[in-house]
C-alpha cells in the first residue's frame, strides 16, 4: 500500500555530511564528542543531581569511553546525534546536548541535555538547547522537537521555556528513576515557532 505523504526528510540527511560544530554566538560551542572527553564526563556523572534526573550512572572512565564511541557512531545511524557543550574559548566541558529518537521521515526528534555542576545557573542548558533547536528546525528541516523532563525538575522546565519549547502536557508515571516513577512534562517546539 503506498504512503499518501512522502518523508519529511530523506535518509542520509544527517549521515551524508559531517557532524557540525554549532556555535551559540554567546560563548558556547556544541561540538562532536572526542575520546579525551571521557574523564570530564565521568566526573560529571558523579554529581548527585545527574543521578537524580538521569537513569544512567558511570562507574569508570573506560565505561564512559564506550558511551562516547556510541555517541560518535550514532550520527551515522541517524537515530541519535550528540554534542559536547563546551566553553568556546577554553574548550572546557560544560554539558551535553542531543537529539534522540530521530525520525527523519516524520520530521521529529527529542531534545535532551545535561550540564556539569560548575555550569549550572549560567544559562548553559538553555543556550545550548536554543542553538540545537535552531539548527535542527531551520537548517536541517525537522518539523517538531520534543523535550521531556520530570515534573519535579523545575530547572529543566525553565530551560525548556527559555529555549522556546511550549508546555503541551503531562505524561503520567512515564519514566522510572531510581526513586520511582515520575510524571513527565512534554514540551515541544515546531518549525516556525
Amino acid at each position: 500500500m503506498p504512503d499518501l505523504t512522502g518523508p519529511v526528510l530523506p535518509a542520509g540527511t544527517l549521515a551524508g555530511r559531517p557532524q557540525p560544530v554549532l556555535p551559540t554566538g554567546d560563548g558556547l560551542v556544541l561540538r562532536p564528542w572526542r575520546a579525551e572527553d571521557a574523564p570530564a564526563v565521568h566526573a560529571a556523572f558523579q554529581d548527585p543531581l545527574i543521578h537524580q534526573w538521569h537513569v544512567r550512572s558511570a562507574d569508570s572512565v573506560a565505561e564512559v569511553a564506550g558511551w562516547i564511541e556510541e555517541w560518535t557512531a550514532g550520527w551515522a545511524g541517524e537515530r541519535i546525534a550528540q554534542w559536547a557543550v563546551a566553553d568556546a574559548d577554553t574548550d572546557r566541558l560544560l554539558g551535553r546536548a542531543a537529539l534522540r529518537e530521530i525520525h527523519l521521515g516524520d520530521g521529529m526528534a527529542e531534545v535532551a541535555y545535561w550540564t556539569t555542576a560548575a555550569a549550572r545557573g549560567r544559562g548553559v542548558a538553555a543556550r545550548a538547547t536554543t542553538a540545537l533547536a535552531r539548527w535542527a528546525l531551520d537548517e536541517i528541516g525537522l518539523h517538531r522537537l520534543e523535550l521531556l523532563h520530570a515534573t519535579a525538575n523545575q530547572a529543566s522546565c525553565r530551560v525548556a521555556a527559555k529555549a522556546g519549547f511550549t508546555l503541551e502536557g503531562t505524561k503520567r508515571s512515564a519514566l522510572l528513576h531510581v526513586d520511582g516513577w515520575h510524571d513527565m512534562h512534554l514540551h515541544a517546539r515546531v518549525r516556525g515557532d
